[in-house]
């Protein structure tokens, strides 16, 4: 199956796709604010480069996009019909990544919580929240 973009539309497309402070993080980060919690964001000596450290607690979050870390039964996690076998390779990769960072955080002590974006949804983005601020203080 072709692509329904021409090769400049989507080289474009694909360049507008941010890694850093994106809408779910920083909907995650503006919570967490607003209820007491102070981080430090992208702490490069970690494993992983987590989306949102709190060094008090001794625990990272992660924010995850659906599509891009293969989230498993998640209506936003589509496989692309196109380059299926590059996109799957992408993915997978992505997913081995997140438990190998995971594993070695854990093993330094760190708590590691995983928002996924299809938890911060109109419907749901409050019990995620709440939830979220549970798991930090345990």
């Amino acid at each position: 199956m072709t692509d329904v973009h021409s090769k400049a539309t989507r080289s474009y497309n694909m360049s507008k796709i941010k890694g850093k402070d994106t809408k779910p993080e920083l909907l995650v980060r503006q919570f967490l604010h607003k209820n007491g919690f102070r981080y430090r964001l992208h702490v490069k000596d970690l494993p992983g480069k987590p989306d949102i450290v709190l060094p008090k607690y001794k625990t990272v979050l992660f924010v995850h996009g659906c599509f891009w870390h293969g989230h498993e039964n998640c209506r936003y996690y589509v496989v692309p019909k196109t380059r299926t076998d590059w996109w799957l390779n992408k993915i997978n990769r992505n997913i081995f990544s997140d438990i190998k960072n995971q594993k070695l955080l854990i093993s330094q002590g760190w708590k590691v919580i995983e928002v996924w974006e299809c938890e911060l949804k109109h419907q749901v983005v409050h019990i995620t929240l709440k939830n979220v601020c549970q798991s930090i203080r345990l």
